[in-house]
């Protein structure tokens, strides 16, 4: 039970210190200059992606690389499957007039690239370098295209690009200073309550750290995103829901995995490159509809992913 409990804590001191650390960056950043879109897209991105990137190099600096690569895969299965799929039990999620088709192209090209990768393994500095020079690539591309649509006066653009999340521009600086500390002294503390309590846990029941990190760390990591999904579903905001879970996944496989490697080879299980890798492609593959065709996410939809989620569940744990 103690282990449990200190799970639950650590990552809810994960999830509270990444809040922190985004809002904290946001401000001293726009403080000193820096334009809302930079902002946007590379400090927020990565921030909210925190508590996975903590418990990625804290598992492999414990030379736990089963459940580094279980948060990463575990992460975007559950991004698509519970993520969008919870939400449509609740509402319909209608599509908007701004498309995501080239960050989707973009997710399901940085999956496949990930999956060479894998059957490459074990992941290396070198395949990190490959992983984060392609996100470095997109992130370039996006910006660039983005600053072009805003030159045009085009509409097409997200707000948050604009209102980059937790920007206060009445913040003073002594908070901001407060709210970087307690995100950088956060983040690492909860990744170590959760990581070595998972593992416990793991051991109590005699399953693998993959499957802890498949299951209970991914779920637990992909709370924000969920939430934020909700949260866009209730306001018909398909497109924030959409670019939400696509944008995550694809940090999670370029970053997150990229700088894993930096810290520590990945080692590779087999049933992971027979079983768990091709969920999450099929996973992805599944929004090609919503994307493409512009198909409303509807309840009996949310039924489909969900159900099938708890399906992935139970096979992952048997």
């Amino acid at each position: 039970m103690i282990d449990w409990l200190l799970v639950g804590l650590g990552l809810i001191i994960l999830l509270l210190a990444g809040d922190l650390l985004v809002r904290g960056a946001v401000n001293l950043s726009l403080r000193l200059g820096i334009p809302a879109l930079i902002v946007s897209l590379t400090i927020v991105a990565f921030g909210t992606s925190a508590p996975e990137l903590l418990i990625t190099i804290e598992a492999v600096s414990d030379d736990l690389s089963g459940m580094a690569l279980g948060n990463v895969i575990g992460s975007n299965t559950a991004n698509i499957l519970l993520v969008l799929g919870v939400p449509a039990l609740l509402a319909t999620m209608h599509t908007s007039e701004c498309n995501t088709r080239k960050n989707y192209l973009y997710m399901i090209g940085a999956t496949l690239l990930f999956m060479v990768v894998c059957f490459l393994g074990p992941i290396t500095w070198i395949h990190s370098l490959v992983l984060l020079g392609t996100l470095a690539l997109i992130l370039f591309e996006a910006g660039r295209e983005a600053v072009n649509h805003h030159k045009d006066g085009k509409q097409c653009i997200d707000d948050d690009l604009e209102n980059p999340e937790g920007a206060d521009p009445h913040m003073p600086s002594w908070r901001i200073g407060v709210f970087l500390i307690a995100g950088l002294i956060g983040l690492p503390f909860g990744a170590d309550l959760l990581v070595e309590h998972s593992v416990n846990i793991a051991d109590r029941f005699g399953i693998s750290e993959t499957v802890i990190g498949l299951t209970l760390v991914a779920i637990g990591t992909s709370l924000p995103e969920l939430a934020t999904t909700v949260m866009a579903a209730l306001r018909r905001q398909a497109d924030v829901a959409l670019g939400n879970v696509i944008g995550s996944n694809m940090f999670n496989l370029l970053a997150i995995m990229g700088v894993g490697g930096l810290i520590g080879p990945i080692v590779i299980e087999p049933e992971v490159l027979k079983f768990d890798i091709w969920v999450m492609l099929g996973a992805s593959l599944l929004l090609a509809p919503f994307v493409f065709l512009r198909w409303n996410i509807t309840r009996a939809w949310g039924i489909l992913l969900t159900a099938a989620y708890g399906g992935y569940l139970y096979a992952v744990v048997q």
